[in-house]
C-alpha cells in the first residue's frame, strides 16, 4: 500500500474514532447499558468487519437502530439475556450470508434508498438536539450560546478548511481545534466526560449467564431476529451507498457472514449488537478512508481511549462532535431528492416520503418493508394497466383475440374484460405470443375465460403459448389447446 493512501487511511479512521465514542455512549445509555458496553461492542465490531468484510471503507459498531430494538428486552430480563440475544442474533445474521441472501438488496427500489439515506440524516440531527440539554431542561442564557457558537466554528472548519488544504481530515482538525480552545480558554462547555467515564480495561470472555432452554429461546428469539433483520437491512443499505460514493463494488454476503461473526464476538466478551453506522461511514469516507486500514484504526482507537486515553479524550467538548455529526446529516441527506417533485412519478415521491417519515418515527426495518410493499403495489397497478387486446374477425367468421402484457394477479381483471362471450361467434381463438402468464392467478384467469365461453355454448382455442406457459399450465393440470 503506498505511504499516501496509508496516511489518509489512518488519519480517516482516527477521525471516525472520535465520532464512534459518543455515539456509541449514547445508544448505550438508550438501551439502559453500561457506556463501556457500547465501546466495547464498537472496537469489537468495528474491527472485525473492517478486517473481513466485504465493504472496506464502511464503518460498524454500536447503532442506534439497533439498541432501540432491545430496550424492553433489557429492562424486563436484564443484561445477560442481551448479550444472549446478541449472540443468536449474530448466527442469524451469519446464516443469512451463507445462504448468499445479500442480493436480496437489489429488491430495493431507489425511492426506498433515498427514503432511507434522508430518514438516517434527520435521525442524526435530531440525536444531537439531546446534547443542547442538561438533564430533562433545555440550555439557555451564556451556556447555550457558547454551545451554539463552538457548533457554529466546528462546522465552519469542517466547511471551509478543504478550500485551504486537503492534507488533513477537517473533521478531525476542528474536533482538536475546538477541545484546545476550550481547554487553552477554559471555556464552561460540556465534554465527554459530562456524558459518561469511558475507562475500563480489556474486554473478558463469559458466555451469557442464563439458563440454556426452549424458555430462554422463547424469550430471546423474536428480539434476535428483529435485531437481525433491522442490523442486516441497515448494512446492506449503507453498503450499496459506499458503493456508490467510492464508486467501487462491495460483497455483501461476505459483509453479512463479517458482521454476524463480529455481534457474536462482542456478545460472548460483553459488548453490544451493531451494524453499520451511516453517520461514521460519511465521515470516514469524506475523511478519505477507502481501505480495510480506516477501520481497523478507527476500532483499535476506541480501546486505547478505553485503556490508556479517557482523561484526554473525556475533555473534547460535546459541542465540536454535534457540530461534526451536523455536518454529517447535511452531506447525507440526499437533497436532490427535493427537486424531484414534478419530474418523477408520484407515487416515487409518495415512496421516499413514506419511507423517510417512517424511518423517523419507527425503525428502518418497517419503513423499508413499508417502502417495498408500496413501490411493490405501485409496479403491479401500473404493469396491469399496460395489458391490452387486438381483436378482428377471420375470414371463416371466427374471431381471433392477440392479448399483449403480462397476465398475473393485478392484471386478470382487465385481461377477462378484453372479451365477449355473449357476443362473439362459435369459435373463438386466443393468440397468446405476446401474453406471458406468471402465477396461478393467470391460469385461474384462463380458466375462468374457458368457463364464460363454455356456459355461451362456445369453444375458445388457445395458440402460441411459451414454454414456460405450458409448462404453468401443466402443473396446473389446464388444457392448452
Amino acid at each position: 500500500m503506498k505511504p499516501a493512501r496509508l496516511r489518509a487511511d489512518v488519519l480517516a479512521g482516527l477521525t471516525t474514532s472520535f465520532a464512534l465514542v459518543p455515539e456509541c455512549i449514547a445508544f448505550a445509555l438508550v438501551a439502559h447499558l453500561n457506556p463501556l458496553m457500547g465501546l466495547y461492542g464498537a472496537f469489537i465490531i468495528c474491527t472485525l468487519t473492517a478486517l473481513f468484510g466485504g465493504r472496506p471503507g464502511m464503518v460498524s459498531g454500536a447503532a442506534g437502530s439497533m439498541a432501540v430494538v432491545i430496550v424492553a428486552l433489557v429492562v424486563q430480563h436484564g443484561v445477560q439475556y442481551l448479550l444472549a440475544t446478541v449472540l443468536l442474533g449474530g448466527l442469524i445474521m451469519v446464516a443469512f450470508g451463507l445462504l448468499r441472501l445479500g442480493k436480496l438488496v437489489r429488491m430495493v427500489p431507489y425511492p426506498v434508498m433515498l427514503g432511507f439515506v434522508n430518514g438516517l440524516a434527520i435521525i442524526i440531527a435530531l440525536a444531537q438536539l439531546e446534547h443542547f440539554k442538561e438533564g430533562e431542561t433545555w440550555l439557555s442564557g451564556t451556556p447555550l450560546y457558547l454551545m451554539l457558537g463552538l457548533v457554529a466554528l466546528t462546522m465552519g472548519v469542517v466547511y471551509l478548511l478543504p478550500r485551504l488544504t486537503r492534507a488533513v481530515p477537517p473533521a478531525l482538525v476542528a474536533i482538536l481545534g475546538v477541545g484546545l480552545l476550550v481547554y487553552l480558554l477554559q471555556l464552561p462547555t460540556r465534554t465527554l466526560g459530562d456524558m459518561a467515564h469511558i475507562a475500563g480495561g480489556l474486554p473478558t470472555f463469559a458466555l451469557p449467564d442464563i439458563p440454556w432452554n426452549l424458555e430462554t429461546l422463547a424469550i430471546i428469539a423474536p428480539y434476535a431476529i428483529l435485531m437481525a433483520l433491522v442490523g442486516l437491512l441497515e448494512t446492506l443499505l449503507t453498503l450499496n451507498l459506499t458503493d456508490e460514493i467510492t464508486e467501487s463494488r462491495g460483497y455483501p454476503d461476505r459483509e453479512c457472514v463479517a458482521l454476524g461473526a463480529a455481534n457474536m464476538v462482542s456478545g460472548a466478551f460483553g459488548g453490544m449488537g451493531g451494524c453499520a453506522m451511516i453517520g461514521q461511514t460519511v465521515i470516514n469516507l469524506g475523511s478519505g478512508g477507502r481501505g480495510r486500514l480506516s477501520g481497523i484504526v478507527a476500532g483499535v482507537m476506541v480501546l486505547l481511549f478505553v485503556l490508556f486515553l479517557s482523561p484526554l479524550i473525556e475533555r473534547i467538548p460535546l459541542a465540536a462532535l454535534v457540530g461534526v455529526m451536523f455536518v454529517v446529516a447535511q452531506q447525507t441527506f440526499a437533497w436532490g431528492s427535493l427537486r424531484v417533485a414534478g419530474k418523477v412519478p408520484m407515487s416515487d415521491v409518495l415512496v421516499i416520503v413514506a419511507v423517510t417519515v417512517i424511518t423517523v418515527f419507527t425503525d428502518l426495518a418497517t419503513a423499508v418493508l413499508c417502502g417495498i410493499v408500496i413501490a411493490a403495489l405501485n409496479f403491479a397497478w401500473h404493469h396491469a394497466r399496460e395489458l391490452y387486446a387486438d381483436a378482428h374477425a377471420e375470414p371463416d367468421g371466427s374471431k381471433l383475440y392477440r392479448v399483449h402484457g403480462t397476465l398475473f394477479f393485478a392484471s386478470t381483471t382487465p385481461f377477462l374484460n378484453q372479451f365477449d362471450p355473449a357476443g362473439d361467434p362459435a369459435q373463438v381463438t386466443l393468440d397468446c405470443q405476446h401474453l406471458s402468464f406468471v402465477d396461478y392467478s393467470a391460469i385461474a384467469a384462463l380458466k375462468t375465460l374457458r368457463e364464460r365461453y363454455t356456459r355461451a355454448g362456445k369453444h375458445l382455442r388457445v395458440v402460441h403459448l411459451s414454454e414456460r406457459c405450458r409448462t404453468l399450465l401443466r402443473r396446473a393440470g389446464e388444457q392448452q389447446g
